[in-house]
């Protein structure tokens, strides 16, 4: 039962998924270190989308909401209930961390099906939704990990790893290795799920007329 050994196995697993690529991509090479261009670009457009969407929606708050204030309260409030249904009563401290999480995730994926990246030419490869790359849904999955084990630590101490041994001690591997192998198991899922996307729509559109597709 070397549970350890697993674990440090699942980690260097997860490195070395990093390394996984589907066709050609563009890369930045900074001195020793290598930067995966087309994730860096994409995640940064996302990002200016987000940021800008929230500045400008909230920039002259109004007593009565409207517009993209009323929106992105509505958005507030959806995060908020989501939380507060999955954690309980204390929900509050986490809403900024899966408000986050949630928000990037959804744009990520849907920015694949909604923004024509491929209209923009590059050297090699070509742009794609960032969660289409196994680096960035590893970089969303350890830290979602690390604080499912801190949230666990923070509000039983030392008697969180009683669950371990529930219900009976013999499941104490499985159990271990259980929690260990939840990034890897995240970040395919996310992976799997909007590369799969992605190439359906690539299929179809090859499949019909170019300008069937658009709607």
């Amino acid at each position: 039962m070397n549970v350890i050994p697993c674990s440090i196995k699942t980690l260097k697993g997860l490195y070395d998924i990093s390394g996984v690529e589907v066709g050609q991509h563009l890369y930045w090479q900074i001195g020793a270190l290598q930067i995966h261009a087309q994730v860096l670009i994409t995640s940064w457009v996302v990002i200016a989308i987000l940021l800008g969407s929230v500045i400008i929606a909230v920039q002259n708050p109004q007593t009565i909401r409207s517009g993209g204030q009323n929106f992105f309260e509505y958005v507030l409030e959806f995060i908020r209930d989501l939380s507060k249904a999955q954690i309980g009563e204390e929900y509050g401290p986490w809403v900024p961390f899966i408000g986050t999480m949630f928000l990037f995730i959804f744009v990520y994926n849907w920015s694949g099906a909604l923004l024509p990246w491929k209209i923009i030419q590059l050297p090699h490869g070509e742009l794609v939704a960032p969660t289409n790359d196994i680096n960035t849904t590893v970089a969303l999955a350890l830290p979602t990990s690390v604080a499912y084990f801190y949230a666990g630590l923070t509000k039983k101490r030392l008697g969180y790893f009683k669950k371990y041994i529930q219900p009976t001690l013999i499941l104490l591997p499985i159990n271990i290795l259980e929690d260990f192998t939840k990034p890897l198991s995240l970040s395919f899922r996310l992976f799997g799920n909007i590369l799969a996307d992605e190439l359906v729509v690539v299929v179809l559109v090859s499949l019909v007329p170019s300008l069937v597709p658009i709607p």
